[in-house]
């Protein structure tokens, strides 16, 4: 049975398209939006606009470098939410179009689900039970997936996302957006045992990142007070702590899910499991353990559509399409998704 699956991502600020036959990626294209570097962050109205430009000829592109057309799809799928609801209404408005265009399945996606089920796109697939540690600009969760497509929710941020610890860290620190990958990049070269910060305990499994960003503020205020160009003579060394602290917190929590609920299969998704220390000290901690881990290809780490195919193969699998009165979500839990026939 043929499965052409047309697959769009439009939460936030990349747009992305992909296609999924059968089950196996065709290709996975992403617009990125630099316009935003300039504000410092992302500007909703801007990310909705350049999503509008964007998601036709991307589409288009995609079908043509696949060696298909429209009439060869058999459904289509968009990210419900979370994410910035004006671009989820441009993505979602678009396949809509292109359900009642073609009389084909609508397909909705929940964002923190696909960043999971991108762990199944390539051959070698997790073993199930599945604990993955979801790590984004966004959102830090640790969800159990005991069943293929079914997600349990163990644990959350209750504040800042690490990626947002990150990015903001980045941003104190006078490195320009997205300053998360250049943290990585600096640490690289400093000494993570340079700089002590303070860090938020939450109990059982979920997380907090507002304190040590509070804890970074001070630090660098305090430091320039007394020695002018001291952030700037230590960067590597101040990345390098920060991180250091930032990821000990994440690999806390994913330790003690682990234990909790005896599980092996072991992964991290989301934009920031592409940063090299987190991999790292996965592996490291993997072989102390005895965990099978699995890290998607960094293609599929950040936002991107193939993460949204994967997931709507499988919900096309079980039949699970959704009206034509459904509605996108800015704000949705891993374990939570609304019933597509009420929208």
């Amino acid at each position: 049975m043929r499965i052409n699956i047309l697959a769009i991502e439009s939460s936030c600020d990349e747009t992305a398209v992909a296609l999924i036959s059968n089950g196996k990626i065709l290709n996975n294209l992403i617009a990125s939006q630099m316009i935003h570097a300039a504000y410092g962050g992302v500007v909703p109205e801007l990310a909705s606009r350049e999503h509008e430009k964007t998601i036709g000829n991307l589409a288009e592109q995609a079908l043509l470098e696949a060696g298909l057309n429209w009439r060869d799809l058999d459904a289509v799928a968009v990210t419900q939410g979370p994410g910035l609801m004006g671009s989820l209404l441009v993505g979602h408005s678009f396949a809509k179009g292109v359900s009642v265009a073609l009389g084909i399945p609508l397909i909705l996606v929940n964002h923190m689900q696909a960043h999971i089920m991108a762990h199944f796109i390539p051959e070698r697939k997790p073993g199930l039970p599945f604990l993955c540690l979801t790590v984004s600009g966004g959102h830090t969760q640790l969800v159990l997936m005991d069943e293929l497509m079914r997600f349990n929710l163990l644990g959350q941020t209750r504040d800042d996302a690490v990626g947002e610890a990150f990015d903001k860290g980045a941003k104190m620190l006078g490195l320009p957006y997205p300053g998360g990958p250049l943290i990585d990049r600096y640490a690289a070269h400093g000494n993570p045992e340079a700089f002590p910060f303070s860090v938020s305990k939450m109990p059982g499994l979920d997380f907090s990142f507002s304190g040590i960003k509070t804890s970074l503020l001070y630090f660098i205020r305090d430091k320039e007070v007394g020695h002018p160009g001291f952030v700037e003579k230590n960067l590597p060394d101040i990345c390098a702590s920060y991180q250091r602290h930032l990821l000990a917190m994440l690999m806390e929590k994913l330790e003690l899910a682990a234990s909790t609920h005896q599980v092996k299969s072991i992964g991290i998704a989301g934009g920031v499991a592409a940063n090299s220390g987190l991999r790292k000290l996965l592996a490291e901690k993997a072989k102390e353990k005895k965990w099978d881990v699995f890290i998607p290809e960094f293609s599929f780490c950040a936002d991107n559509a193939a993460m949204i195919a994967i997931t709507a193969h499988y919900k096309f699998l079980a039949g699970d399409f959704a009206a034509l009165n459904s509605i996108p979500v800015a704000s949705l839990s891993a374990d939570f998704e609304l019933n597509p026939a009420q929208g």
